[in-house]
C-alpha cells in the first residue's frame, strides 16, 4: 500500500464513481482502476463493488476508507503546516456540496483550482446539508456549502447567495404568465416534495402553517433530479430554486415562477469548522468557492424572470 493508491481509493469511495474520481484526480480512468485493483491485491480484499450507478464499499472497503481519510488528513495537515510558513496553498482540501449545485459547480471549480493551486489536491463530496454539517464537525470535510443552516457553535457560517423559491410546473401545464405565485395558490395542487428533513420542505411547511395552508403532498422523493423528472412527466408541481431547474438540463420543459405573499428564499451558505485554523489552502479555496457559488444562478435566473 502507498499513499497514492490510498488517495485514489478514498476519492473513488467519496464520489461513488471511478469516472468522477478520474476527473477530479486528472488521470485516465483505466489507470485509476489499475491502481485501486493493485491496492485490493496487496490487501487481499475486495474493497469496491460496481453497480449500475457507480461503486459501493464492501465491509472491508468501509474499514479502509475510515483509516484512509484519517491518514490523508494527517498527511495534508503536515503539508499545510510546512507550507504555512511561506503562505503557499499546498496539501489536500475536501469540499462538501449539495447535489442541486454539484453538477454546475464541479467542472468550473476543478478548472479554477487546477490553475490557481497546482500543488494542492481537491476532493468534492456531494450530500444533503444535514450530512455536510456532520462531515465538517467530524473532520471529513474542510469546507461545506449548505442551504439554510441553523446556527451552530461548532461552525463558522457565511451567507453566500440568496435565491427565491419557485413553483415549478411542466411548461404545457402552467399558465402563460410568469407573474409570481401567491403561496395560497398551492392549495389543491399535487406537490412532489423531498423528505421532511430537507430544508426546502421544512421552510415551505412552516410558512404554510402560518397562513393556514394545507399542502397536498402527492409524492415524496429524496432526489431533486427525480423530482424534476416527475414534474416533467406531469405527476405534479414542485418548489425549487431556479438554479436547481437550470442544473437539471430540462429547463426548457418547465415553467418556474417565484413564490410571493410571503416570498420564500433559500440561502446558500459557506461553512467551516470554528475550531480549525484555516490554512493558506483553505483561505484561497474559500475565496474561489465563494466567487463561483455567487455566479451560479445568473443563467438560471432568466428562466424565472417575469416577462
Amino acid at each position: 500500500m502507498n499513499l497514492k493508491q490510498l488517495e485514489y481509493f478514498v476519492h473513488v469511495a467519496e464520489l461513488g464513481s471511478f469516472s468522477k474520481a478520474a476527473l477530479v484526480l486528472d488521470i485516465a480512468q483505466p489507470a485509476l482502476s489499475r491502481q485501486v485493483r493493485a491496492l485490493e491485491i496487496d490487501l487481499r480484499e475486495t474493497l469496491l463493488l460496481r453497480n449500475g450507478r457507480g461503486v459501493v464499499l464492501t465491509e472491508a472497503g468501509q474499514r479502509l476508507f475510515e483509516h484512509g481519510v484519517g491518514i490523508l488528513q494527517a498527511v495534508a495537515q503536515a503539508r499545510q503546516d510546512m507550507g504555512a510558513s511561506r503562505d503557499a496553498p499546498v496539501g489536500r482540501v475536501t469540499i462538501g456540496v449539495p447535489p442541486t449545485i454539484g453538477r454546475q459547480l464541479t467542472l468550473p471549480l476543478i478548472d479554477a483550482f487546477k490553475r490557481r493551486m497546482p500543488e494542492a489536491r481537491l476532493a468534492i463530496v456531494e450530500g444533503l446539508s444535514s450530512h455536510i454539517v456532520e462531515w465538517i464537525t467530524t473532520g471529513r470535510v474542510d469546507i461545506g456549502l449548505l442551504y439554510n443552516p441553523d446556527p451552530q457553535p461548532a461552525l463558522e457560517i457565511t451567507p453566500v447567495l440568496e435565491e427565491p423559491l419557485c413553483l415549478v410546473a411542466r411548461a404545457d401545464q402552467a399558465p402563460p404568465s410568469r407573474e409570481p405565485v401567491p403561496l395560497r395558490q398551492l392549495a389543491g395542487l399535487p406537490m412532489i416534495m423531498p423528505e421532511r428533513s430537507h430544508v426546502i420542505r421544512r421552510l415551505l411547511e412552516s410558512q404554510s402553517v402560518l397562513i393556514g395552508l394545507k399542502l397536498e403532498i402527492a409524492w415524496e422523493v429524496s432526489s431533486i433530479a427525480a423530482i424534476i423528472d416527475l414534474v416533467c412527466a406531469g405527476y405534479g408541481h414542485a418548489v425549487l430554486t431556479a438554479s436547481a431547474v437550470a442544473a437539471s438540463g430540462r429547463a426548457d420543459e418547465l415553467m418556474a415562477r417565484s413564490l410571493c405573499e410571503p416570498s420564500l428564499s433559500s440561502v446558500l451558505c459557506l461553512a467551516v469548522s470554528a475550531h480549525k485554523r484555516p490554512s493558506p489552502l483553505m483561505r484561497q479555496t474559500i475565496r474561489l468557492l465563494t466567487d463561483l457559488a455567487r455566479g451560479l444562478p445568473q443563467a438560471a435566473a432568466a428562466h424565472s424572470k417575469p416577462g
